[in-house]
């Protein structure tokens, strides 16, 4: 997924907030936790997409979700201000960067790898290995199955594609033949 701007601002700056209250893992984990939640609830986003309902209305939901949920404070404060300026669009943009900057601020970086078909723990721990060594950083794996890229494995770190699937290869072999 593409990080748009205005996920990335509010990440940065919730970012920083959280450092300053040393409090990165609990607001990390808090914001994918209220993700979940969003993702699985029509009725939340239906709430916030819905011109017709007060901007009191969904700053009482949010804080009734927060108070539940032993949301930390700081991330009840910043959702309350995405949802004031009409960006709870932005959710997913904020959580990714969010991740992605917190990963990094820690000295790691996060491996987007897509297989054709499910493959076995064992042979994406070789692949982390294997990324980490290449990068210099520890390496999280996210897992994907794609079948359209119809056999070996493409890991995406950043702006940095790595990709030996199968479906580019025959790609690059059309575009060799047609020249």
């Amino acid at each position: 997924m593409t990080i748009g701007v205005l996920g990335r601002r509010y990440a940065t700056a919730l970012l920083a907030l959280a450092t300053e209250a040393g409090q990165v893992d609990k607001i990390g984990a808090d914001l994918k936790d209220f993700a979940a939640t969003w993702d699985s609830s029509k009725e939340l986003r239906s709430v916030f997409e819905n011109p017709s309902v007060s901007i009191d209305a969904r700053r009482k939901v949010l804080r009734d979700i927060a108070t539940t949920s032993n949301m930390d404070p700081t991330l009840r404060d910043t959702l309350l201000l995405v949802s004031d300026r009409g960006r709870m669009n932005q959710l997913s943009h904020i959580v990714e960067a969010f991740e992605t900057l917190a990963e990094a601020r820690s000295g790691r970086v996060r491996a987007e790898v897509v297989t054709a078909t499910p493959m076995p723990d064992a042979y994406f721990e070789q692949l982390q290995q294997t990324l980490e060594r290449v990068t210099g950083k520890q390496v999280t794996v996210a897992k994907r199955v794609d079948p359209s890229i119809l056999g070996g494995v493409v890991a995406r770190i950043g702006d940095h594609v790595f990709d030996g699937s199968v479906k580019n290869r025959l790609d690059e072999l059309k575009h060799e033949l047609s020249r």
